[in-house]
């Protein structure tokens, strides 16, 4: 896994929020998930952005990391969408093979002097965002799968289908890119991939979050989990905290966008 810590975390903490990630290899030959973290200091916003690279080979690998560099660089100037359309723009330019793909997410927090301002969050595939406010876990956003499409249908997928994805950085379209913004920056923001997600439950996923003192710990704690449950790919998750959450407050989703 590369974490690409493009902001120090000292710098983030001094704008009243705080991040960490944990990554692991599972039984792949490669780790193709990569982070990354930017504050920009002429909006104040720092963007977070979890990537998966699409397959087993160094090439996923290589296209993960140039995505999470160049969207949490825009996305914190720019926004959660945009940051992915950077992020395309970047992976077709750097690597015309086909094959050097991914899926990522990204979250955009609002700056320090905006504490309750909305958290900008976009993505492609089946990465995922979680929202832990001290009492409620929300998952924001919707995989973007052959399942989950069949599954909003009324119908039963077969399980493989979970495992294909309809969006990528490669190949999106502007209007197919997943979009939402939460209620409120307080609490944990719950970056991850699916070797995270596909094997833990949301009540393993809630209780995680409030029991681990910090974000590390937290993180640490849902890769490890998630790979002792019989994970069969890569896992990470990044998690950002910023002011203490509000116990009994609601982080209602605002506006989302599949």
């Amino acid at each position: 896994m590369t974490t690409t810590a493009l902001t120090p975390r000292e710098v983030l903490r001094s704008t009243g929020a705080s991040w960490d990630s944990v990554s692991r290899r599972g039984p792949r030959s490669i780790n193709a998930d990569a982070v990354a973290a930017v504050c920009d200091p002429s909006t104040g916003r720092i963007a977070c952005v979890v990537a998966d690279g699409v397959g087993d080979h160094l090439l996923a690998a290589r296209a993960a990391r140039a995505c999470v560099a160049v969207a949490a660089r825009v996305g914190a100037r720019a926004g959660a969408r945009a940051a992915i359309l950077a992020a395309q723009t970047e992976l077709l330019r750097e690597f015309p093979q086909p094959e050097a793909d991914s899926v990522l997410v990204v979250a955009v927090l609002p700056a320090s002097d905006q504490p309750d301002g909305p958290c900008d969050i976009a993505w492609v595939g089946d990465c995922r965002a979680y929202r832990w406010n001290g009492r409620v876990l929300q998952q924001i956003t919707t995989d973007h799968t052959v399942a989950e499409f069949w599954r909003a249908r009324g119908r039963r997928p077969d399980p493989r289908m979970d495992h294909m994805v309809t969006t990528s950085t490669r190949t999106t379209r502007p209007s197919d890119i997943g979009h939402a913004a939460t209620g409120s920056s307080g609490g944990r923001l719950l970056l991850c991939t699916d070797g995270v997600h596909r094997r833990l439950g949301i009540a393993t996923i809630k209780s995680t979050l409030a029991d681990n003192a910090t974000a590390g710990l937290a993180a640490d704690a849902l890769v490890d989990n998630a790979l002792r449950m019989g994970g069969t790919d890569n896992a990470t998750a990044l998690i950002a905290e910023g002011r203490p959450p509000v116990a009994g407050l609601d982080s209602d989703l605002l506006e989302t966008h599949r």
